[in-house]
């Protein structure tokens, strides 16, 4: 193998595909980057096993070949290599090393066997379609925050993505909760997309996919089946493993009648709440809110370090109402919002309670309450 590639694009590349793999190994070759030239083109390709990421970059290929390299060693190399400067990597078919060599610089660096490299075979992927970039951002950033970190209800550690219905439109909708919140967002259903089965897309890749698509405007190709999971935009290829579970029935703690509403200010509301959950305990951090006509009064009250209120001016012309909140998941689900006013759909202070964006009208939130 013998290519030169410009510093630049190694290195934009190199960004793209080391951030599946691992600091530390215990199989070594999982530490490297794939690499494979040929057709005036250089691949790379990392992987941690349950997660492929792929790129392909322009190169001028002198001798086509393939070897694998430590992932975050040869990103060090790069990183620190001058602007615009070339970049010469070659390996002869019985060296155990590959030298890498730019200016003045010369590295010789270890390298292990590119037929003991694993692939995540994706096998058939039975359905494909197409969906902006734009909205498979706006998926992940207003679901990801609800993505449950306890490992004992794995099923509930990614985005559930799926086919539903909403007032006789088809649509994409993902769903992500922990128990204490629930997130739900959707757009129509992208062509294609028919009968797809509900699949639950892991929290690493989920975060994977929103950086690899973050300053991207163009279209996203999603394949799937019923265990795997690819997207391919541009040059780039995630591939991953879906969770293999259940993910339980969300629409039933997604509350249909509750009838006292409460529109507030999003950015008091947000700033109060921070404000008074100052003196909250850090186990609890529970605000408990008071509501009355046009009048919502924030309070906190721990033994340990003292109390705090604040009052803000509400739309509300429903019964008085006490009910208790997590701090953290109040500002969580305002930080997603899109529109000023924040509207709360509440019941009874032992029901879960509604959160909608007028700035979004495919995107809802459920909070759980707490008593405080």
């Amino acid at each position: 193998m013998r290519l030169i590639i410009e510093r630049g694009a190694l290195l934009k590349s190199l960004n793209h595909v080391t951030s599946v793999v691992e600091r530390r190994n215990t199989i070594p070759i999982l530490s490297n980057v794939l690499l494979s030239a040929d057709n005036d083109q250089l691949r790379l390709t990392a992987t941690d096993l349950e997660r492929e990421v792929v790129e392909t970059v322009p190169a001028k290929i002198s001798q086509a070949g393939g070897t694998t390299v430590s992932a975050h060693m040869l990103h060090d190399i790069i990183r620190k290599l001058p602007d615009g400067a070339d970049v010469e990597l070659s390996r002869g078919d019985d060296e155990g090393r590959m030298t890498l060599s730019s200016g003045h610089s010369r590295f010789a660096l270890q390298v292990l066997p590119v037929e003991d490299y694993p692939s995540l075979d994706a096998g058939d992927l039975g359905y494909k379609f197409s969906a902006s970039s734009v909205d498979l951002k706006r998926l992940i950033e207003k679901t990801r925050f609800a993505i449950s970190t306890e490992e004992t209800r794995y099923y509930l550690n990614g985005i559930y993505l799926h086919a539903s219905t909403t007032d006789d439109v088809e649509m994409l909708r993902a769903v992500a909760t922990d128990g204490h919140r629930l997130a739900q967002v959707e757009f129509e259903l992208p062509k294609g997309a028919e009968g797809i089965p509900g699949v639950i897309v892991p929290r690493k890749t989920v975060f994977e996919l929103h950086r690899l698509i973050e300053d991207s405007e163009s279209a996203v190709d999603i394949e799937l089946s019923d265990s795997k999971i690819r997207f391919t935009t541009g040059d780039l290829i995630l591939t991953s493993k879906l969770i293999d579970g259940t993910f339980p029935d969300y629409d039933r703690v997604i509350p249909k009648e509750n009838d006292k509403v409460m529109d507030v200010r999003k950015v008091e509301f947000s700033q109060a709440v921070d404000r008074v959950s100052t003196l909250s305990s850090d186990k609890g951090r529970a605000v408990k809110l008071n509501i009355e006509e046009g009048k919502l009064t924030l309070s906190v009250n721990n033994p340990d370090s003292g109390s705090a209120t604040e009052e803000l001016a509400v739309s509300y012309d429903s019964d008085a109402l006490e009910i208790g909140f997590n701090a953290r998941y109040l500002l969580d689900i305002s930080g997603q919002l899109d529109s000023d006013q924040a509207r709360f759909k509440l019941s009874d202070p032992g029901s879960p309670t509604m959160v909608l964006d007028e700035g979004d009208v495919g995107a809802l939130y459920v909070l759980m309450p707490m008593r405080v």
